[in-house]
């Protein structure tokens, strides 16, 4: 489904009135891929608007709805030689798919990060079985990274290695 540009959708630097918004993309984003949503609102809020927050938002939307989202934080490559921006999460709803929005968000997220913290890449994780988010992101000009897999430590595992770490 190729859609038309829509103008209208104009992705903008979430602030705290825009909370309950980013929130339902993110829920929509985790209902969409399946993947469970454990964030509460005021773990978002003190990401994103606490007096240390380490992310941003973008949103975009269709009136009272979110259209889309993009969440992202700075990152540091010595192999890349320089900062960067890590998106972490990236979402249109269905109603704005095809319509650009998503290349918004992403173009938004980069010329942010730019301006912010001199970013010269971006990194994001893809799902294997959205192909479509694939698609796009390789359009961009994004490409697989064959030397790196993501590894994640949660739960248990990353609390106890915390506690050895304050010891």
């Amino acid at each position: 489904m190729s859609q038309r540009l829509r103008p209208d959708l104009r992705p903008c630097l979430a602030t705290p009135r825009d909370l309950p918004l980013v929130e339902e993309a993110l829920r929509a984003l985790a209902r969409d891929l399946d993947d469970p949503f454990r964030a509460s609102p005021h773990e978002v809020a003190r990401a994103l608007f606490g007096p240390e927050a380490f992310a941003e938002a973008l949103i975009a939307a269709e009136g009272a709805r979110p259209a889309g989202v993009c969440l992202f934080w700075p990152v540091l490559s010595t192999a890349t030689g320089g900062a960067g921006v890590h998106v972490s999460d990236l979402w249109t709803a269905p109603s704005a798919r095809g319509a650009g929005l998503g290349r918004r968000l992403l173009a938004a997220a980069a010329a942010r990060a730019r301006a912010r913290w001199g970013a010269r890449f971006a990194r994001l994780s893809v799902y294997a079985d959205n192909p479509r988010a694939e698609a796009l992101y390789r359009r961009l000009g994004f490409e697989r990274e064959l030397r790196a897999a993501p590894m994640a430590l949660s739960g248990a595992a990353f609390a106890a290695l915390a506690r050895e770490g304050e010891a």
